[in-house]
């Protein structure tokens, strides 16, 4: 058993007298002083390694505890709480606008499904879920549903990076880039958009937005069919991806885990499918499905759903060309502007704008100070909604007591749950095959550490 020193400024804990000739351990935290109080006790040699938090595999500040026995991975445990935000909690000092401010910042590569998500509870607790204008429903639709494609080519692109093929990184992101400039378009921001509202949106898709989305498809498009040659038909990835992190469909019912991780295992649960919301039951497309129940799966159906979600994608635009109207509820005691102008110097209302706002009526100037400081009231109650988020079924539940912000707003967080796998996909794995599976859920710790 091998000795270790603890260094000078370390805080670690001495289990025995290393001057005696006693093996000793050092440990930092819980987790290690149990690890090395055991092994004493068993006399065993075991040798623990830490990956991460800060390490490029592990999709943010993931720690992974790792106990191997020569080159394979006897346990595998999951650390986290590296980048708690305390998000839920400020919502709760927030009014209900301002709340999708925060809950787009959690799972910071799929920013427009928590805002849909939290917004639609919104509306139900309000009781207008009815009475947001189709254009809306259909911008948010197609802001999603470009958002999924993003969202798993970061998973595909970053993890044919963790494996050695830079190419596959340069390609997803190279992709990914055509629709960030949409989202820049329509939102004025590239993430953290804040652009799905209680009752609409924050504003219309500009002049020409339709054509440039259309334009943008075709792009991405061309580079996935490049993408999807550089990797299905890669001998090096079928070896390094198939029957690794297997995880089979009672694992993923017993874990609750949810999206492409259950949908690789041969279930075609997808909450678009069998709870729709936004009127996604009246788009055309499949849900992707795989029998092999491992990363090679997962693959497959990420990039499955990315050409259904294109199909989604130019259906709406299809329904926007023929939907006028406007995209935030006719009540003014709860919308925000959503006819904004910006000024000629890209920064700002412009002025012909806030010349409309302060020349329309003094009342009309005090309600909307109102509205934006103080917030509209929320009758008391709770409400949950759930959307197909790409890592799996995003739930939120929220409570209002009555008051302009919410009493408790928690969300159940896909990547959160479908980290439980970790040691099931790990054991009995290699290290090398660790890097594969952790890839393979695809966990965004913005959103596990909310």
């Amino acid at each position: 058993m091998s000795t270790t020193r603890p260094a000078p400024h370390s805080t670690g804990h001495i289990v025995d007298d290393e001057t005696v000739g006693i093996p000793s351990f050092e440990a930092s935290g819980g987790d290690w002083s149990d690890i090395a109080e055991e092994a004493a006790r068993l006399g065993e040699e075991r040798i623990v390694v830490n990956m991460g938090p800060q390490h490029p595999s592990t999709h943010g500040v993931l720690r992974l505890m790792l106990e191997i026995d020569g080159e394979t991975v006897t346990e595998a445990r999951a650390g986290i709480g590296y980048l708690h935000t305390g998000i839920e909690k400020n919502m709760e000092f927030r009014t209900w606008t301002q709340g999708v401010t925060f809950c787009t910042r959690m799972d910071y590569v799929a920013p427009l499904f928590q805002e849909a998500g939290y917004c639609l509870a919104v509306e139900k607790l309000l009781g207008i879920t009815d009475d947001v204008p189709e254009r809306a429903s259909i911008i948010r639709v197609l802001m999603m549903e470009l958002n999924r494609i993003t969202s798993h080519l970061v998973c595909l692109a970053t993890g044919g990076n963790e494996l050695g093929a830079t190419t596959i990184m340069t390609q997803g992101f190279t992709a990914r880039e055509e629709i960030l400039k949409i989202f820049e378009l329509i939102s004025g921001l590239r993430m953290n958009h804040a652009y799905i509202r209680p009752g609409g949106v924050a504003q219309d898709v500009p002049t020409g937005g339709v054509e440039a989305t259309r334009e943008a498809l075709v792009k991405v498009e061309h580079y996935l069919r490049q993408l999807e040659d550089l990797m299905m038909a890669n001998p090096i990835l079928h070896l390094r991806l198939k029957g690794v992190g297997h995880l089979n469909l009672a694992g993923c019912m017993a874990l609750g885990v949810t999206g492409p991780m259950l949908r690789s295992a041969g279930l075609p649960y997808d909450v678009r499918k069998t709870a729709p919301y936004c009127g996604y039951e009246t788009y055309d497309f499949d849900v992707p499905t795989a029998s092999t129940a491992d990363a090679w799966g997962r693959v497959e159906v990420r990039m499955e759903e990315i050409y259904q979600s294109l199909k989604i994608c130019r259906q709406a635009l299809d329904r926007l060309d023929r939907t006028p109207g406007p995209v935030m509820v006719a009540d003014k005691k709860i919308a925000w502007p959503a006819q904004l102008a910006i000024g000629s110097d890209g920064m700002g209302n412009s002025l012909a704008h806030i010349k409309e706002i302060m020349g329309t009526s003094m009342e009309a100037l005090i309600h909307h100070f109102k509205l934006v400081t103080e917030g509209f009231r929320v009758p008391a109650g709770q409400a949950w909604q759930t959307v197909e988020h790409p890592r799996g079924e995003l739930g939120v539940h929220l409570v209002s007591d009555g008051g302009t912000r919410p009493y408790r707003a928690h969300f159940r967080d896909p990547s959160f749950n479908n980290l439980q796998a970790t040691s099931i996909l790990c054991e009995g794995g290699q290290i090398a095959d660790v890097v594969v599976a952790v890839a393979s859920i695809d966990p965004v710790l913005g959103g596990v550490d909310r």
